[in-house]
């Protein structure tokens, strides 16, 4: 029998005579687990003439969360027609959206329209506990929620925030960061949500929901242009093969040039280019039987250009003297306006993505057994200019690779939603490996290095529900999870130095709650909810020695109180919901100063103390009449850092601005960030919507007129307070005007894009060290810095119900 081996902070050529089975009892319970899951679906789907006879389908089943055979619908709308139920699947069942007991906002696929968005990091506009930030790398963009995201990046850190599309989660927030067409709904499910979706979601979740077949065959086809150059269109065909089987293609190009010049190549730049397309196979034998197929692939890029809007008089590149701002940013009128660059060597990325899953339910009389496979393999290229300028002589290219790869199997037993008792219980395996390679040079921050991280994480989870008389519905829930993270890291430059360490880890999350009915259209909740974000080890640029001994990031904790109100009024035109929050943070995970084995001191992603976000959102819509809906949020967020004596200070900081001067042999220059707010955590963030359509008299149009306006108050983009990297406070406003034909299929429509040309920017970046101190801002520049129009037309094709 192979012996078990620790690899934790060793330094080998290669791992030798260790199988990773046998580094933790856990590698154990990771390989039953998986091909116990793996063979609970064979079984399910090979038993199935057995279980999948005529019972009928239970109401409010899994079955009905599956993707099936239905009729051609528009979108499922945030503000419905009066009496019409909004249903989601938030708590992994379908219900409607006004009796889950949970901070969740939906966004629909008219509304996206809309408001355009068209790409992940568009829905800043629609959702205001949501703030996403982009930066040169999608591996690198962060998203949060309630101010909490991943302030941090390595391979190996999950983010705060988990997504994922139709059941299934996404192995890498970057695979998330492509397009949202053919989109049914979004719903945002706001704190801890470790419970129901593990460890990945300590602050939230993203479920994206896309439409299935149609009943009939159905046929879309649409495309836009807008007046800077951006263009594309997708295709949509769906509907019954045979009496039990339907399919639904989906085919999406869209490209933009760009919003930024490069002076140098002359080139737009800051663009994308994307192609994508889903399809899915629905084999419904039966009432009691539904399978999904779904096979999805991405293909796209992206260009990186960050124009100078703060430069110091006199900054030198490199602080060499001949490399002054003439030269190094020539042509470039530097100002918050400003649009151009000038670099010698292409930046943007290059990415794939190609995923499967299958998802059957079963009904078996009563409750419902759901099993959900999927793979996805990700590869995304990056290359960066590092030194930002025409300079053949100073010539700095960062380049590299990241894959990622999952698998993932769930099992779960959901009851009837109508049962006075209900439950949800199932089982989770996910295995996931990421890899990066990194090159940086050759003329200065030289780096080369190779890394791999791995995790295995197997969980069993359940959450039960019981009606009293009283119409008080008791809610409990509890997750039990085991981890294992194994990584290498290969620092080619320096002498292939080699490093590779394991650990492993169980954790438990749970909740419990009330929920009260007052008749139909009122209902008070109640919960308290604890997360989880696993540990993880620091794999970047100066991995070493110490950082390999010191062991793993430990992991971050939260838990979650949440009071809340859902309400509907004048049959349910008027939807008014409410809901109050505080969640505090233990061992938030962030860059900070530690103390290593050896007593030195090292920047390095850490544990660095404790965070406190509080606040009340609210969401609200109105069918003031048949042809006129209103819709709107707001957030109110106090957020505040608690504790965190050893904060980097932000360049140039001064004792009088708080950083702490560095003492010879002890802590480096440092700051405390206690009682300062977080990044990417405004205090008011709130959005609203106008929807107005109207027959035109006579004529077969109904006239279209939407209106958006979107306002977030100021955040800095720094964990370290950089006053170079704030944002001051802004409001964008969309609108959309046309004509379209439901009888015909057809739609027309124009529309303008931050219609004040109201110019803010989605990141900034000191960039000072590359310029002796001396203040050199970049700016991230997003789709709609400045105002912009554009035309969309559809035309749908459908065949009737006989």
């Amino acid at each position: 029998m192979t012996a078990p081996c620790n690899w934790s902070g060793r330094i080998v050529a290669a791992p030798q005579g260790c199988s990773k089975a046998a580094t933790s009892s856990g590698g154990f319970v990771m390989m039953v687990s998986k091909h116990l899951l793996f063979g609970t679906a064979l079984s399910a789907i090979m038993a199935f003439p057995a279980a999948a006879q005529t019972t009928p389908q239970a109401a409010n089943s899994p079955l009905s969360d599956a993707t099936q055979i239905a009729p051609e619908t528009s979108s499922t709308q945030a503000t419905a027609p009066e009496g019409a139920d909004i249903i989601v699947t938030a708590q992994k069942r379908s219900q409607n959206v006004q009796d889950v007991p949970l901070a969740v906002q939906v966004v629909s696929g008219d509304q996206l329209k809309a408001n355009g968005v068209r790409d992940f990091s568009d829905l800043n506009r629609v959702a205001p506990s949501l703030v996403v930030k982009p930066a040169e790398n999608p591996v690198n963009a962060s998203v949060s929620i309630r101010g909490i995201g991943t302030f941090a990046f390595s391979i190996g850190v999950e983010p705060s925030v988990a997504v994922q599309v139709d059941d299934v989660p996404v192995a890498f927030q970057a695979r998330a960061f492509a397009d949202l067409v053919d989109v049914e709904r979004i719903e945002v499910l706001r704190g801890p949500q470790s419970t129901l979706y593990g460890k990945s979601a300590s602050a939230g979740l993203i479920n994206i929901v896309t439409p299935g077949p149609t009943k009939t065959l159905t046929a879309k086809v649409s495309s836009f242009g807008t007046t800077d150059s951006e263009y594309g269109g997708n295709a949509v065909i769906s509907g019954p093969i045979s009496d039990t089987l339907g399919f639904r293609t989906t085919a999406n190009y869209d490209n933009y040039d760009g919003n930024v010049d490069n002076l140098t190549t002359g080139q737009k730049t800051n663009g994308r280019r994307i192609f994508s397309t889903r399809n899915k196979l629905v084999w419904t034998p039966s009432s009691s039987f539904t399978t999904t197929l779904a096979v999805d692939y991405i293909d796209g890029k992206t260009t990186i250009g960050r124009p100078f809007i703060r430069v110091a008089p006199g900054a030198l590149l490199r602080n060499n003297p001949a490399y002054t701002q003439a030269v190094f940013a020539p042509g470039i009128t530097v100002g918050p306006d400003n649009t151009s660059v000038d670099n010698n060597y292409g930046a943007g990325t290059r990415y794939h993505d190609f995923a499967q899953s299958l998802r059957t339910a079963v009904d078996l009389g009563g409750p419902s057994l759901v099993l959900i496979g999927s793979h996805d393999a990700f590869k995304l290229t990056d290359t960066l200019d590092q030194d930002e300028s025409p300079i053949a002589a100073l010539d700095n290219r960062q380049f590299g690779t990241f894959r990622s790869t999952q698998f993932t199997q769930e099992i779960r037993l959901v009851s009837p939603g109508k049962d006075r008792f209900r439950y949800t219980l199932g089982a989770f395996y996910a295995g996931i490996d990421y890899s990066r390679d990194f090159t940086r040079g050759p003329y200065y921050s030289q780096a080369r290095w190779f890394a791999r991280s791995k995790t295995d994480e197997a969980d069993v989870f359940g959450q039960l529900e019981y009606d009293l008389p009283t119409n008080t519905t008791l809610i409990g829930g509890i997750r039990q999870g085991h981890e294992q993270i194994h990584y290498s890291y290969n620092d080619i430059l320096n002498g292939n130095a080699f490093y590779t360490g394991n650990n492993s880890e169980d954790f438990t999350t749970y909740k419990g709650g009330l929920q009260q009915h007052f008749g139909n259209d009122i209902v008070l909740f109640g919960t308290y909810s604890t997360g989880h974000k696993g540990q993880t080890y620091d794999l970047s640029t100066g991995f070493n020695l110490n950082r390999a001994l010191a062991g793993p990031v430990r992991p971050e904790t939260s838990k979650d109180w949440e009071v809340g109100a859902r309400t509907q009024w004048f049959d349910r035109r008027l939807t008014l919901n409410v809901t109050a929050f505080d969640t505090r943070y233990n061992n938030f995970q962030a860059q900070g100063i530690e103390t290593l084995p050896d007593g030195t001191v090292n920047y390095r992603l850490t544990n660095v103390g404790k965070l406190r976000t509080r606040g009340i959102e609210g969401e609200a819509s109105l069918r003031v009449v048949r042809d006129l809906s209103l819709a709107g949020g707001v957030t109110y967020l106090d957020a505040t850092i608690l504790n965190f004596p050893d904060a980097q200070c932000f360049p140039t900081q001064s004792v009088a601005q708080g950083c702490v001067a560095a003492i010879t042999g002890g802590a480096p220059a440092h700051q405390n960030l206690a009682g300062v707010r977080p990044p990417q955590a405004p205090e008011w963030k709130l959005n609203g919507s106008v929807d107005f359509a109207h027959d035109l008299g006579s004529l077969p149009f109904q006239g279209i007129i939407q209106a958006s306006a979107t306002y977030q108050s100021a955040v800095n983009y720094s964990l370290n307070r950089d006053p170079e990297t704030f944002q001051p406070g802004y409001t964008i406003v969309n609108v959309t005007f046309g004509i379209r034909n439901r009888e015909k299929g057809y739609e027309l429509v124009g529309f303008v894009n931050n219609l004040l040309d109201k110019h803010y920017y989605s990141n900034l970046a000191d960039s000072r060290g590359n310029y002796n101190n001396a203040f050199a801002t970049q700016s991230y520049l997003p789709r709609d810095f400045s105002r912009y129009a554009g035309v969309r037309a559809s035309y749908s094709f459908y065949t009737r119900i006989r």
